[in-house]
């Protein structure tokens, strides 16, 4: 049972500061000059009220990669960011391909209390790219799966992509793709460009992103159904979904925090905490992924959190797993990159954050707007400061951070979900309830 807590002075999105009472895990009053006998007072002043950040595009490792995450560590992690809700990608052990899998990361979810755990299911048995899985039974399941994807793998043969398409259109459900080419990048080791040929590291070309999202946009014109794209990162692929919206096709995407900051530059040194699928960019794909967050072609903000254990990212390029986590840092880097320069306001962040993420998704209860009567989901954000981001920032059971010792702006300073307080004057509360 949630307390009743009095938030003053919080800076609500397109008004002035105000006061929120939260009771029974709902906004029960906004105002100025509230109280309430007995509740707990929050000082907001300064902080920027969101709607809990929802994420749709999570690794939390369980069941079966334990030793880099499991769903309570990454809830933990995703309180810390602001995050009330994750969609939890399938590429686990037992892949997250039948009702049986989903409906158990579910009940793990709400076991641990941190956020809403919503399981996305594996659009090929295995994710082996050979036939169906039971999309139709993990739709009806407990869980209620909407968004499907291979992540990690591209659906890469177009038959059984139609075929997807065509099955989750019947109960408005997703297909979320990894646009890459496998021939394509065969061996690949980074972004191919300049930087790739000094370094004699195998190239991972733009095109084999934007040939995939090219044929995607035109198989889901062709069926009427729903496309996401996972983690776009080149400026080619901004303008086909450009294109594509501009064709009235029902396609969505998303792009990382890492791919609106970082570029290949980073590779330079060879440190793996750089290596990530799809590779860091050059510069003129950072700007335009801006671009597109920025004017809406590019729909929202996803971390691909992938964490790992410290040994397979500590030893040779080559040989190092890919993936970065990101939950804890994700605010605070679309902050810096999109905030910042002027290009979003906090209202805009809430948006491709939050209200975005949710709809997409399906996800009723979240992105919903800071109004009475609505789920107390909500993280209060202090943009003033800012800091080096350290493993001390990191609650989760990794730590192949790429902004570790670096600076950024701003911190979450309270995590409300269900009007239960899981980040505490910026501290992840341990046990909940307690």
């Amino acid at each position: 049972m949630s307390e009743t807590l009095v938030i003053t002075g919080a800076r609500l999105l397109g008004a002035e500061s105000a006061d929120l009472i939260i009771e029974d895990g709902r906004i029960a009053e906004i105002g100025s000059g509230l109280s309430r006998a007995g509740a707990r007072v929050i000082d907001a002043s300064g902080l920027v009220a969101l709607p809990g950040l929802v994420d749709l595009h999570t690794h939390l490792r369980e069941p079966g990669y334990e030793a880099s995450e499991t769903i309570l560590t990454g809830t933990r992690a995703a309180a810390a960011g602001g995050f009330t809700a994750v969609f939890a990608m399938p590429n686990t052990s037992p892949v997250a391909d039948t009702a049986g899998v989903v409906e158990q990361e579910l009940a793990l979810g709400e076991a641990a209390g941190y956020a809403t755990v919503q399981p996305i299911g594996a659009v090929t048995v295995g994710q082996k790219g050979e036939r169906l899985a039971e999309l139709g039974a993990m739709a009806t399941s407990r869980a209620q799966v909407r968004v499907f994807s291979d992540d990690g793998f591209c659906v890469w043969d177009p038959l059984i992509m139609r075929r997807a398409l065509e099955y989750v259109k019947s109960f408005g459900g997703v297909i979320a793709q990894h646009a890459q080419d496998p021939r394509l990048t065969e061996g690949a080791q980074m972004n191919e460009g300049t930087v790739s040929a000094e370094l004699g590291l195998a190239g991972w070309p733009a095109v084999a992103e934007e040939s995939i999202i090219a044929r995607d946009v035109l198989l889901a014109e062709h069926v009427g159904s729903r496309l996401h794209v996972c983690h776009l990162s080149t400026a080619g692929s901004v303008d086909i979904i450009r294109w594509a919206k501009k064709r009235g096709v029902n396609v969505t995407a998303e792009v990382t925090p890492h791919h609106l900051l970082l570029t290949d530059e980073l590779v330079r040194g060879y440190d793996a905490r750089y290596k990530v699928n799809p590779p860091l960019r050059r510069e003129e794909d950072v700007l335009a992924v801006r671009e597109g967050l920025a004017d809406g072609t590019i729909d929202i903000v996803a971390t691909d959190h992938a964490p790992h254990p410290s040994e397979h990212k500590a030893c040779e390029w080559q040989a190092a797993a890919n993936g970065m986590v990101g939950l804890e840092s994700a605010l605070r880097v679309v902050h810096q990159a999109m905030v910042q320069p002027g290009l979003l306001d906090w209202s805009d962040v809430a948006r491709v954050m939050s209200t975005a993420p949710a709809r997409i998704g399906g996800l009723s209860g979240h992105g919903t707007p800071l109004e009475v009567g609505q789920p107390a989901h909500l993280a209060l954000y202090d943009p003033a400061v800012d800091g080096v981001f350290s493993e001390a920032d990191l609650r989760g059971r990794s730590t192949n951070s790429p902004y570790l010792g670096r600076e950024l702006p701003g911190r979450v300073q309270y995590t409300l979900y269900g009007g239960v307080l899981t980040v505490d004057g910026g501290a992840v509360v341990e046990e909940l309830g307690a």
